[in-house]
């Protein structure tokens, strides 16, 4: 059996880059020998920057991601069809060992990050030390909290899998960095961890916002330290406790950057300007030397809330790109633009609701049963998918998408049918059945800017209404920063993939996931065990069980598989249609403008 190719989650704010499902175009297209060079292209976007560090939990949206993809290089990265394309102008990777399973990353030799210093094994050092929580010695209650000892990195995902390696091995020149693992990995051709197979936070800034001199410092203190042991925590050594907070949160802004620090770029593109709700521009890294660098001048992203606006926008020839969120009025209007192109897909994107299992009212099973059973999910699909893909269903799994191999499978096992959408009036009697009587308070926590969010709440809370329930308005356009807080009973929002790896499993279903916001308990072990089973049938047995825990212990339920759309300008060459977090940006090295409007 095929695995899953499931990359670490990133919560989709307002509408971000959807695709539609069940409709699809090639995208244009031009071979990169004879694409003419320069100009500048200008895109619409929906949602503003929030953060330069997207790997954190509380930087890990859509647009944050879009700009560590400009920014950063890498080992590899997935093409459109979700193969692992090898980026060997930037290093290699390799297996030297199965048992134990050790893994050999050598840069190529003189890179440089924009800065002009030179990128070397002590920048990978210290991703290594950010994506295992190698130096954790805290321990957390079950609402997350620490309750004693220290956790320094604070990632989006998980540690699951990175955490069994001990202090790399560094090569005498600086160049490579090897990992032995203490137990087998799934994901270890995929760089080491999904989100970290690039070189976001130079070593050399984070020493410096430490106070040490050098990167070769920053090194020297890590292998010093030792492992974190949670059964015996040590006081937090304060260098590496700055190091972290500055990786953590020292990357969070509300304008553009002062301190140019935080703008060292190792990817082909730099920030250069970003007036904030209105546009962000990038322009040419001159010191990226890989393949991957950009035939244009300037990338600009303006945003664009409104779907109509953003239309408007390319009709007026205001931007040359748009991916507004999908529906049956988007589309027809795209069509209509003269000379655009429209290019549609399936998206790794879905949108769900989640119980909160700190909540007091759903400690309860059986009205954790009760509000599921009254959720109306083929009304919300009717009213906000089915115009765009009348053959659009419910989505019936927490861990597949129809179009994937095992949905079928998991959907025959996983106790989704209790939830059976067609029978809404007997569900609606069974909840009112369960709830004998009782009437509880259920506040939803949603995005009060997105219209589909909107939507879904309302017809929740009507539909739940009939059973008993009071279903509380908590809706906050800044509901992204208030996930982690758990002021809320349940939450409605969107998940979307990089569409390769496993690293979403850990990162949603364990413990101390970073996109465990749900305090979520019950298949924590299956979901570590994910990342040690190398074998595929295996791995799908584990990945089945989680799917149907999740759906009896009332994890909350998947809603649809979100459709999207693009237009691009008669203008722009190059865009293909990408059903991932990336969007259209994805292959941006292969845009042109054509010759006669280069002088934009």
């Amino acid at each position: 059996m095929k695995k899953s190719r499931w990359g670490a989650l990133t919560a989709v704010v307002a509408v971000g880059a959807l695709a539609l499902t069940g409709c699809t175009s090639s995208g244009g297209g031009t071979d990169s020998s004879s694409a003419p060079k320069g100009g500048t292209v200008t895109m619409a976007i929906v949602n503003d920057l929030t953060s330069l560090n997207s790997n954190t939990p509380q930087g890990n949206l859509d647009t944050n991601g879009q700009y560590q993809y400009l920014t950063v290089d890498g080992f590899l990265y997935p093409d459109n069809n979700f193969n692992i394309v090898d980026n060997t102008s930037f290093g290699t990777f390799e297996k030297v060992s199965d048992d134990p399973l050790t893994v050999k990353y050598t840069l190529n030799k003189d890179l440089k990050w924009s800065d002009g210093e030179p990128i070397t094994a002590d920048d990978m050092v210290l991703a290594w030390a950010i994506a295992s929580g190698h130096y954790d010695d805290a321990t957390t209650d079950a609402d997350g909290n620490v309750t004693s000892g220290t956790q320094y990195f604070q990632i989006a995902g998980s540690t699951a899998g990175i955490d069994s390696t001990d202090f790399p091995e560094v090569s005498d020149d600086n160049l490579s960095m090897t990992l032995t693992y203490s137990e087998p990995y799934v994901d270890w051709d995929l760089g080491f961890g999904v989100g970290q197979t690039g070189l976001a936070q130079p070593a050399h800034i984070v020493a410096k916002k430490a106070g040490l001199d050098s990167a070769a410092d920053l090194t020297a203190l890590l292998k010093s330290l030792p492992k974190g042991d949670a059964s015996a925590p040590a006081a937090p050594n304060a260098e590496l406790k700055a190091a972290a907070d500055f990786v953590n949160t020292g990357y969070d802004i509300t304008s553009f950057p002062t301190d140019k620090d935080l703008l060292v770029s190792s990817g082909p593109w730099v920030l250069s300007a970003w007036t904030p709700g209105q546009s962000l521009t990038f322009e040419h890294n001159p010191n990226y030397k890989g393949d991957l660098a950009p035939k244009i001048d300037k990338l600009v992203m303006r945003v664009i809330g409104d779907a109509a606006a953003q239309v408007t926008a390319l009709q007026n020839g205001e931007v040359d790109l748009v991916y507004p969120q999908a529906s049956a009025d988007t589309k027809k209007s795209l069509e209509a633009v003269s000379g655009a192109e429209v290019l549609a897909g399936d998206q790794v994107s879905y949108d769900h609701l989640d119980l909160n299992f700190g909540s007091e009212v759903f400690s309860d099973a059986t009205v954790r049963e009760a509000f599921l059973l009254t959720v109306p999910r083929q009304q919300i699909l009717d009213a906000i998918v089915t115009p765009v893909n009348p053959d659009a269903k419910v989505l019936d799994s927490q861990l597949w998408l129809p179009n994937q191999d095992a949905y079928a499978t998991t959907i025959a096992q996983n106790g989704s049918a209790e939830f059976d959408p067609s029978k809404a009036d007997d569900n609606i009697a069974k909840a009112k059945e369960l709830l004998a009587g009782k009437t509880p308070t259920v506040k939803i926590l949603y995005n009060t800017k997105n219209p589909n969010r909107v939507d879904e709440f309302q017809a929740i809370q009507a539909a739940a209404a009939k059973a008993g329930f009071n279903v509380v308005d908590g809706g906050d356009p800044e509901w992204s920063t208030l996930l982690a807080a758990g002021n809320y009973d349940a939450s409605l929002f969107g998940w979307i993939s990089p569409g390769i790896g496993t690293a979403q499993i850990p990162q949603l279903f364990t413990t101390d996931g970073g996109g465990n916001y749900n305090r979520f308990t019950a298949a924590n072990d299956q979901a570590l065990a994910t990342q040690t089973t190398t074998d595929p049938d295996e791995l799908e047995k584990l990945m089945l069980e989680i799917d149907k825990i999740a759906f009896t212990e009332g994890y909350g339920l998947p809603l649809f598989q979100l459709p999207g759309i693009y237009g691009v300008s008669s203008k722009l060459e190059g865009v293909k249609y990408m059903g991932n977090q990336t969007g259209p940006i994805w292959n941006n090295w292969e845009w042109s403008v054509k010759t006669s409007t280069n002088t934009k």
